[in-house]
């Protein structure tokens, strides 16, 4: 979408949004586009849409125009969007919301290595109860099948001690039993 294009909305757009504010219960429509949550992202300068035009996106129904950006992958969680907001719009929960939205429509994302990360990431901590990263970053490798990118960094990484050989264990029961809860609790 270029700036000038003609953009038809209807009722049915705006449903969008309502999917947004039911999952993730942050309603998009009291974001008024000052602009605070960009300038103070620090990884705008990477994003195809600042988190302001994709809020505003998500404000008029355009989900394949939301789908098709990376900005939500690119998001590093640090809150600063939505402690800048004032109209106290958690801008972070909104692009993970559109994550786990995407996720359950089977999108692909437009950068699915987080995605994978994200998923070795959590199966780490279900076996081993905390981060072992030398086996989630083997796991990833393994999943991804680019087993040599950043190998130069690991093994900097390794020479040293950034990575336990070994995994620890402790806490691995509780925190086995939080994810049966969750589970459960997704199915109810």
């Amino acid at each position: 979408m270029m700036a000038g294009d003609v953009v038809h909305i209807d009722k049915k757009s705006f449903e969008f949004g309502d999917a947004v504010a039911a999952m993730g219960g942050i309603d998009v429509s009291c974001c008024y586009q000052c602009g605070k949550c960009a300038s103070g992202c620090p990884v705008a300068y990477e994003m195809d849409l600042t988190p302001t035009q994709l809020v505003h996106a998500i404000q008029l129904g355009l989900k394949d125009l939301v789908y098709n950006s990376k900005t939500m992958w690119l998001c590093a969680a640090c809150q600063t969007c939505s402690t800048r907001c004032p109209q106290d719009v958690d801008i972070a929960e909104v692009l993970n919301t559109i994550k786990i939205i995407m996720q359950r429509d089977k999108k692909t994302p437009q950068v699915p290595d987080v995605l994978e990360f994200n998923k070795r990431f959590v199966e780490n901590l279900k076996w081993f109860g905390r981060l072992y990263e030398l086996g989630m970053i083997a796991m990833l490798k393994l999943s991804t099948r680019k087993f040599t990118q950043d190998m130069a960094l690991g093994m900097k990484m390794l020479k040293k001690r950034k990575f336990n050989l070994y995994p620890e264990f402790r806490g691995s029961r509780v925190v086995r039993k939080i994810f049966r809860r969750v589970k459960h609790q997704e199915k109810a």
